[in-house]
């Protein structure tokens, strides 16, 4: 009777940790790093971020499952062009999972030395790796989508209307042609590779989905690396949370030592670089990430 309890949890486990790959993801973050270290927005390395996500999706790209949704913002900075990206996994069932991360740095820290290793270029790498999979394992129930937005970051201070750009204007475009009825969840992944990773309780997120969070990390053997710590946050998931989306954030915020001289530990500072983060944590964030996908399909 035991081995029948607990078998699901194995299977569970199993399915996880051999379809998605930490070191790949890992591999990716690094990549990402040597071409575009700094990624701002109009600089030469988000040209080269962009190109590189353009490369990593060619075979969507040909099957016209590879979307450049390109707009215009207005900051305090003036006029910014900034580009979306959505790659589609057509599934079988009537409906989408979206997974969003974004792939800028921040605008203000661009003459530092920040290059984002955790802050946007582990998260783009966790998707694109998920992208592999699906290209490999199409959807077998809702189509999945993958969103890797620009303009998260504030372009000069962050408030409601300096930060979140990519996703305030892709939640305004899909309520507008009817998309957002069609999600049954968002999840957002940022900073999620943190050497010591800890996925904050966010709530601001959905409540069902941070229920299903805590299954799907008993379920792949991860419970300790969720709850420590509980907090709203602001990040990638209001814009369509206010629309009425289901959404969770996946995020760490609590990302490295705190110091007066560095309160927000390594948190925008040109700390953020490759050794603070881990193949073995990008391997708990995708395990849980594909889990929660396996999880919001078996529901009603």
């Amino acid at each position: 009777m035991l081995l029948l309890l607990l078998a699901p949890i194995v299977r569970a486990q199993k399915t996880a940790s051999t379809q998605f790959s930490g070191q790949a993801a890992y591999t990716l973050t690094k990549q990402l790093l040597d071409v575009a270290p700094k990624r701002f927005n109009a600089s030469p390395g988000h040209a080269k971020a962009e190109e590189f996500l353009k490369q990593h999706f060619a075979p969507e790209a040909a099957k016209g499952n590879f979307v450049t949704d390109t707009f215009t913002a207005t900051t305090p900075a003036g006029l910014q062009t900034m580009t979306n990206y959505i790659v589609k996994y057509p599934g079988k069932k009537d409906g989408i999972i979206v997974l969003v991360s974004h792939y800028e740095t921040n605008y203000p820290l661009r003459d530092i030395n920040f290059y984002g290793a955790n802050d946007g270029a582990a998260t783009s790498a966790l998707l694109i790796e998920i992208g592999t999979i699906l290209r490999a394992h199409p959807p077998e129930g809702y189509s999945i989508w993958l969103v890797f937005d620009d303009g998260e970051e504030a372009v000069k201070t962050w408030s409601n209307s300096d930060s979140l750009y990519g996703t305030r204007h892709l939640a305004a475009k899909w309520s507008q042609d009817g998309t957002l009825t069609k999600i049954k969840a968002i999840l957002v992944a940022d900073m999620i590779a943190d050497k010591d990773l800890n996925l904050d309780y966010v709530e601001n997120s959905t409540p069902w989905l941070l229920d299903l969070l805590k299954v799907a990390a008993k379920n792949t053997g991860h419970s300790a690396s969720i709850f420590k710590y509980r907090e709203a946050e602001e990040d990638d998931h209001l814009p369509f949370a206010a629309r009425g989306v289901p959404v969770l954030d996946l995020i760490d915020a609590h990302y490295g030592p705190t110091t007066d001289a560095m309160p927000d530990g390594y948190h925008h500072t040109d700390k953020d670089t490759i050794d603070k983060i881990s193949a073995h944590s990008l391997q708990i964030s995708g395990d849980i990430v594909l889990e929660m996908i396996r999880l919001i399909n078996q529901r009603p």
